[in-house]
């Protein structure tokens, strides 16, 4: 069996996204195995410090209650990045696609697999911006990856090819 041709554009984009959840997976190990839940942590002052958090819900804790219907609709994201990642047109399409593949597929990993337990599992949070929210490493590729793709839209830079549109039986 013929295995697809991947682009060397799709295969920049699926390796920025593996480099997004490593540094990220990375980076939550290293919050969860040396900081105090809660406890600040001042970096740049009281502007941005390190306090371990777990968030159930999504952006600013919403949804809390509702875990498992956020880890569908990350499951859901994540299945159409990979399928616009295939059809990548320009670099910084695949650029953005990818930062944003690697920050939906982390989130989905800690949903799938933290406590309290499958498809209900809270995201590691330790960027805390001033007390606005605390993030994580996922969070700022997410918003980097959208609002790149939003200057590639405004722009008219085309950065994925149009779906191909369905062939009707020949038989």
């Amino acid at each position: 069996m013929r295995r697809p041709h991947l682009s060397a554009l799709t295969r920049s984009a699926l390796a920025l996204a593996a480099g997004v959840i490593v540094i990220d997976q990375l980076t939550k190990w290293w919050a969860e195995t040396s900081l105090t839940p809660g406890a600040a942590n001042p970096v740049i002052g009281e502007l941005i410090q390190w306090r371990l958090v777990y968030n159930p819900g999504a952006a600013f804790g919403l949804a809390a209650e509702h875990t498992w219907i956020l880890t569908i609709i990350a499951a859901l994201a994540v299945t159409a990045l990979f399928a616009l990642a295939g059809r990548m047109r320009t670099r910084s399409g695949a650029v953005a696609v990818g930062i944003l593949l690697g920050g939906a597929i982390s989130h989905l990993g800690d949903r799938l697999i933290r406590t309290p337990g499958f498809a209900r599992g809270h995201i590691v949070d330790f960027i805390d911006y001033n007390g606005f929210f605390v993030g994580n490493v996922a969070d700022i590729a997410i918003v980097c990856g959208v609002a790149a793709l939003a200057l590639l839209n405004i722009f008219r830079i085309e950065p994925a090819a149009p779906p191909e549109p369905a062939r009707p039986d020949t038989a």
